[in-house]
């Protein structure tokens, strides 16, 4: 039996599966078929049937009934389930991983990272499952109590992207069900097997658990299931993560019927290099975040600022290492570089190389096709000067774009002057810029890092950014408050009616 026989087979998907679930599988009326293509060797993984209207308006029925009984069970007993859910998870651990690589085109270890990440988010939410907290005030009128406590929202709306087809869910889903709400999970559609072997954990998990409506599935085109959950008041909060553009699409219309939405879009990250950086720590942490994923990452390294005093050393060293780095099947030993995740991919990887020869950018190393199956592009880097608009610009691909500068303020001035703001980092020995960079004048991003890269963030740390990157935060800290409503509550344990600000008004009985 072939490696990707035996991964599906032990993840319990076949070669064409259903692409709907409340922890039954649902047969659409309509039977549209969405293969899932390796991006490795541009062949066919195996195939879902799509979700349509009919199997999206059956889930969320399913989610919305489900979720009166699902927010009355104690948080920690929620927490308990969220519990064995990584249990299940670790079980499933290097199956799933290899899976993720399969279909995603990332390399093995980092699918083993991502579904590591789930894991560790399942365990970050058990512990968050006993401390969903609210605060007491003191009132201005005697013998009252305010304080403030959370109510679990509804059916939260979990939009995924291609490039972490897994773990972005767990970081949602985790800690959506311990704060009591119910969920729906619409994945990419370049990624759906991913989704479907999820589902089937979360399914033997909750089957043992006599519950069956909490963790669903709708798997199906943003035009119709997509546009529909957007618009659906029986889903007051949607969590998406993808391009600014759809975003932006996403918040306008969730507002409209005075719905929530978590956005984790675009980055444009950077990382500056003072003259006094340890060397040997920037140069592997520009190469990971630069080629790791392919640049496919949210947080991966788009921008490169160098002092005038490091910049030849250091790029001499880095164009080197590029050199050295192998491209290949993300499942071989060895190699550090996978595919794009798809021919779209490639092509706006060369449209945007097209734009820095208009724009007089000169390309360093790389830029070529990889002559090979599938969707690879070698990894370029390219030195580029402040004037070049591509720079403002996210491309999905393993492009860095290299600036050298004189003063850190000439730095901060070109880091912060793009419309993204997701992650960011400063590589230097002085107290000084590092503390610079992390003050109210520094970066303006949502991640800010010193002296290590602008990729692999932890979850316990509230993951997002500003500007067009959105202003939502997922994973750790505070940001189960966002899957919760907030309320006020004020007793009166006196025998009298005092009221506020020393108002008097009585009436006569």
């Amino acid at each position: 039996m072939s490696d990707i026989a035996t991964v599906l087979r032990d993840l319990g998907l076949k070669e064409i599966n259903p692409g709907a679930c409340t922890g039954r599988w649902i047969e659409p009326t309509e039977h549209k078929v969405l293969a899932s293509v390796n991006p490795a060797t541009g062949e066919t993984i195996a195939s879902v049937i799509q979700a349509d209207k009919a199997a999206y308006e059956k889930v969320v029925a399913i989610a919305h009934e489900t979720f009166p009984a699902w927010r009355m069970m104690p948080a920690p007993q929620r927490g308990e389930i969220v519990r064995q859910l990584g249990e299940a998870l670790r079980e499933k651990k290097d199956a799933l991983g290899r899976l993720v690589a399969l279909e995603m085109g990332k390399i093995y270890s980092e699918g083993l990272g991502e579904v590591q990440e789930m894991i560790d988010m399942c365990d970050f939410a058990v512990g968050m499952s006993r401390q969903l907290y609210g605060p007491n005030m003191t009132s201005e009128r005697p013998r009252h109590r305010m304080y403030e406590q959370w109510h679990p929202l509804g059916v939260v709306g979990i939009i995924s992207a291609f490039n972490f087809p897994v773990a972005v869910w767990a970081w949602n889903a985790a800690l959506a069900a311990i704060c009591g709400d119910t969920m729906i999970w619409k994945p990419s559609s370049s990624t759906p097997l991913t989704a479907v072997a999820v589902q089937n954990i979360c399914n033997d998990v909750m089957d043992r658990n006599g519950i069956s409506g909490v963790f669903n599935l709708v798997i199906g085109p943003g035009r119709t299931v997509g546009e529909t959950m957007l618009n659906d008041k029986r889903v007051p909060l949607v969590s998406f993560t993808g391009s600014t553009n759809m975003g932006r699409h996403v918040a306008e219309t969730t507002a409209r019927r005075f719905g929530r939405s978590i956005l984790e879009l675009g980055g444009n990250n950077a990382i500056i290099v003072e003259p006094d950086a340890k060397l040997d720590l920037a140069l592997r942490a520009i190469l990971f975040a630069a080629v790791g994923t392919a640049g496919q990452r949210c947080t991966s390294l788009r921008r490169l600022f160098l002092h005038t005093d490091v910049a030849e050393g250091l790029l001499a060293k880095l164009t080197k290492a590029y050199g050295s780095i192998t491209i290949g099947d993300p499942l071989e030993d060895g190699i550090l570089m996978g595919p794009l995740v798809n021919q779209a991919a490639v092509e706006a990887h060369f449209a945007a190389l097209d734009k820095v020869k208009e724009q007089g950018g000169e390309i360093l190393v790389g830029g070529g096709p990889v002559d090979r199956p599938g969707f690879f592009v070698e990894p370029t880097i390219v030195k580029a000067h402040p004037g070049m608009e591509i720079t403002r610009d996210e491309t999905f691909a393993p492009i860095l774009y290299v600036f050298e500068y004189s003063t850190f303020d000439e730095a901060m001035a070109l880091h912060n002057s793009v419309d993204q703001g997701l992650s960011s980092a400063v590589f230097t020995s002085s107290m000084y810029s590092a503390e610079r960079f992390l003050s109210h004048e520094g970066s303006d991003c949502g991640i800010a890092n010193v002296n290590i890269g602008t990729s692999g963030a932890e979850i316990g740390g509230a993951f997002g950014g500003e500007k067009e990157t959105g202003g939502g935060r997922e994973a750790g800290s505070d940001a189960w408050k966002a899957y919760m409503r907030r309320q006020t509550c004020t007793i009166n344990w006196s025998t009298e009616l005092p009221l506020a600000q020393g108002v008097s008004f009585d009436v006569d009985e």
